[in-house]
C-alpha cells in the first residue's frame, strides 16, 4: 500500500517530462531552446549534489518518511506556484527548485524497499516498484496525449500534477512508516567485510606458501561507481529533456503524437522492469550494467543517425526509444541494487 503515493507522484511527472519542455517555448513563458538548455543543466547539476544530500540526511536521522513527504507536499506547492510564472527567470527559479526537492524522496524510498526484504529479494523488489510506479508514468503520458489532443488549458495541466502530488502526500502520510531498525543493509556491509577478509587472507596464505596468482585482490570503489552513475544521468538527461522539441520542431510531429512516442518508450521500459529483477541476483551483474550501458549509447547514436539520414525517422525513432526503455531498465534494476550494497548505512 505504501507504493500507492509514489504512484500517483509517476503519474504527475510522466506528464509533466514531455509538457515542460514543450510549455517553456510558448509564448506564455517565452524560452527558448538556449533557455530549456541553461533551465536543464541547472536542474541537474543542483539536483545531483542534492541527492547525496538527502541520502546522507536521512541515512543520520533516521527519519525516511519525513523527507518523502517534505519532497510530495513541495513538488505540489511549486506546481501550484508554476501556473503564476510568466516569465522564463521566475520559471526557471521555481524548476531548479522542484529538481532539488524532487530528489528527497528517492534515497528515502530505496531504503524502505532494501529494509523491507532480504538481500537475494531486492532486484525482484525493486523491479516491482519500478514496474509498478512505470505504470503511473504511462497513465501520465496518457494523460497527456488526450489533454493536447482536446487542447486543454496548460494552467490546468499544471494544476492537475500539483493535485496529484497532493494526493500522493496524503496517501504517503497514511500508509508509510519509518523502518522499526536498519537491518538488511548493515547484514550486507557485514558480509561484504567478511568476504573481503576472507580472500584477503586466502591470497596472502597463498604468497606466502610461494605460489603465483593470477586472480587480483579488488576492494569495491563507491567513488568510481557513483561518478559512472552521474556521468550517465547528465548524458541521459541533457538528450532526453529537449528531446520532445526535437520531435515537435525538427521532425515536425504534432504534440500529441510526441506523447504517443514516448508512451512506447515508457511500455518499454515498464516490460524492461518486469524482465529485469532476476538478473539483479545474478553475479554478473557488474558486467550487466557496463554492457547496458555501452547498448544504451549505440541506441542513441543509431537515433542521431536515422534522423541526419531521414530514414523513416518517425517510425524506427518509436522502436528504438522502446529499445532504450527497455535497456534503461535493466541499466537502473541493476545499479540500484549494486549501490545499496555499496552506500554504508
Amino acid at each position: 500500500m505504501w507504493r500507492l503515493g509514489f504512484f500517483f507522484h509517476e503519474i504527475a511527472f510522466g506528464l509533466l517530462s514531455i509538457f515542460i519542455p514543450l510549455y517553456v517555448v510558448t509564448p506564455a513563458v517565452g524560452g527558448s531552446l538556449v533557455d530549456l538548455g541553461i533551465m536543464t543543466s541547472l536542474a541537474l547539476l543542483s539536483a545531483i549534489p542534492a541527492s547525496f544530500f538527502w541520502g546522507y540526511i536521512c541515512d543520520r536521522t533516521r527519519h525516511y518518511k519525513l523527507y518523502i513527504l517534505l519532497s510530495f507536499i513541495s513538488l505540489s506547492g511549486i506546481l501550484y506556484l508554476l501556473t503564476f510564472a510568466t516569465d522564463i527567470r521566475t520559471f526557471i527559479f521555481l524548476y531548479v527548485v522542484m529538481a532539488v526537492l524532487h530528489v528527497a524522496h528517492e534515497a528515502p524510498k530505496n531504503v524502505l524497499i532494501a529494509e523491507h526484504y532480504p538481500r537475494e529479494d531486492w532486484g525482484k523488489s525493486y523491479a516491482l516498484y519500478e514496474g509498478f510506479t512505470e505504470i503511473g508514468s504511462l497513465i501520465g503520458l496518457l494523460l497527456g496525449l488526450f489533454t493536447f489532443t482536446v487542447t486543454l488549458n496548460p494552467t490546468i495541466i499544471l494544476f492537475l500534477c500539483s493535485g496529484l502530488n497532493l494526493a500522493a502526500f496524503i496517501l504517503s502520510l497514511f500508509f508509510v512508516a519509518d523502518p522499526l531498525i536498519i537491518f538488511e543493509r548493515r547484514l550486507v556491509s557485514i558480509e561484504k567485510k567478511i568476504d573481503y577478509t576472507y580472500n584477503g587472507s586466502r591470497i596472502f596464505a597463498k604468497l606466502s606458501d610461494g605460489l603465483s596468482l593470477r586472480e587480483k585482490f579488488k576492494s569495491e570503489n563507491f567513488t568510481l561507481f557513483g561518478t559512472g552513475l552521474v556521468l550517465f544521468s547528465l548524458a541521459s538527461s541533457l538528450f532526453f529533456t529537449p528531446l520532445p522539441i526535437f520531435f515537435s520542431n525538427a521532425l515536425a510531429l504534432p504534440t500529441n503524437m510526441v506523447f504517443l512516442i514516448y508512451v512506447l518508450n515508457s511500455s518499454g521500459t515498464m516490460i524492461g522492469y518486469f524482465f529485469a529483477g532476476k538478473k539483479a541476483a545474478s553475479p554478473n551483474a557488474k558486467s550487466y550494467v557496463q554492457r547496458l550501458a555501452l547498448l544504451r549509447g549505440t541506441l542513441v547514436l543509431a537515433l542521431v543517425l536515422i534522423v541526419n539520414l531521414a530514414l523513416s525517422p518517425t517510425p524506427l525513432a518509436s522502436v528504438i526509444l522502446i529499445f532504450m526503455g527497455f535497456a534503461y531498465a535493466f541499466y537502473h534494476i541493476l545499479t540500484l541494487s549494486l549501490s545499496m550494497e555499496l552506500i554504508p548505512a
